[in-house]
């Protein structure tokens, strides 16, 4: 079964993220923030999946990233961001450190699937 790690300081998204990452046949593992993030994957086998937020406490999502693409295996997820930072300079950033793709919150389950199947995961059960 694959594997999505949905990574967000709000319990609120996590949740509404679940639900919807649940609907595609995924297993959930949640995290509130990087740091809780780097733990799960240091402890368990790398998921398939990363629903990824930027502004977090303890270690923001793209401090996360950087040390995820490092880790041995660290490469294989697909990183989708999904925040509210719009600024094109950490639009580019997020790309270039190694995110797949990027989206806006708030987002729905149409958004996800698309996003989803560009990257190549599937988005449906």
């Amino acid at each position: 079964m694959s594997i999505c790690l949905i990574v967000d300081d709000s319990s609120v998204v996590r949740k509404v993220a679940r639900r919807i990452v649940e609907k595609f046949g995924y297993t959930v593992a949640e995290a509130a923030d990087g740091t809780d993030a780097l733990d799960y994957v240091n402890a368990n086998p790398m998921p398939d999946a990363i629903l990824l937020d930027w502004n977090m406490p303890q270690m923001q999502g793209i401090d996360f990233l950087e040390s995820l693409r490092k880790m041995p295996g660290g490469k294989a997820p697909k990183v989708v961001f999904c925040t509210t930072e719009n600024d094109l300079q950490k639009i580019s950033r997020a790309l270039w450190a190694g995110a797949d793709e990027y989206i806006m919150k708030p987002f729905d389950e149409d958004i996800l699937a698309t996003k989803f199947a560009t990257v190549g995961l599937k988005s449906a059960a």
